[in-house]
């Protein structure tokens, strides 16, 4: 709608300015009509997809997997079913801290804190700035830090992790890891290796997904043994979680 001499002025519909192109044929009027008609249909879906992307984590993960490719890595995130295998093979701790390397827009944290990771013993991990923030957005009650997952063992030991009732640094006791580590520049992804297993407590355990089906696991690079292994077809690629530790 627009205003002229004061009075509410209705905009021609996309429908309404095509049939009217369509009674000008393909004259002048009638081309200015089917564009002017085409612009306004343009501007709706943009503005409908802008919504959606406004509302939608899964959007949100789309549009950080276009801006850093080598950091977020996967096709989409990752599907329901195989966050809550990976949160299956966590297993029972009755202390110690669970860490998420790579917490996206939050599947595999949700089926943790489902499986029954308290809130206060869970810190997940996330280089994205956008990412992190709609994590601390979506759950208030865990530790998330923004940054570099190959940090994980200066935050340890410098006690920027949540701490246990004594005060002292909780162990980590489990690793659950979304990180595309063959996409990752390998520099980096051996950092990253070295954290990790350096972080991990003596008896702990380390849960990797992978869209690789076959091969060894990045991880093992670093010394950790792999324990078990299992794909899950269902998800979207199928993918491959591995089980490691000391």
């Amino acid at each position: 709608m627009r205003l002229q001499n004061n009075r509410v002025v209705r905009t021609p519909g996309v429908r309404a300015l095509a049939r009217l192109a369509r009674r000008e044929g393909t004259g002048v009027a009638g081309t200015a009509l089917a564009t002017r008609a085409a612009r306004v249909g343009v501007a709706r879906v943009r503005r409908a997809m802008d919504l959606a992307v406004a509302r939608s984590p899964q959007s949100l993960f789309l549009r950080e997997l276009v801006a850093q490719p080598a950091s977020v890595g996967a096709i989409c995130a990752s599907s329901p079913r195989l966050a809550a295998r990976m949160a299956a093979l966590v297993g029972a701790h009755p202390s110690g801290l669970v860490v998420e390397l790579g917490g996206g827009t939050g599947v595999i944290t949700a089926a943790l804190l489902a499986h029954g990771v308290p809130p206060h013993r869970l810190v997940v991990v996330e280089q994205s700035a956008a990412l992190a923030e709609h994590l601390r957005r979506r759950f208030p009650d865990v530790c998330v830090m923004q940054g570099d997952a190959a940090e994980l063992t200066d935050w340890h030991a410098a006690g920027r992790l949540p701490a246990g009732q004594d005060g002292l640094p909780q162990p980590i006791h489990t690793i659950v890891s979304g990180l595309p580590l063959l996409s990752i520049p390998a520099p980096v992804r051996q950092r990253i290796l070295h954290a990790g297993a350096q972080a991990l407590a003596p008896q702990g355990r380390l849960v990797q997904f992978t869209y690789a089906l076959r091969g060894a696991s990045p991880w093992q690079a670093s010394g950790l043994v792999r324990q078990h292994s299992e794909r899950v077809l269902a998800n979207l690629p199928p993918a491959r979680i591995d089980v490691l530790g000391h």
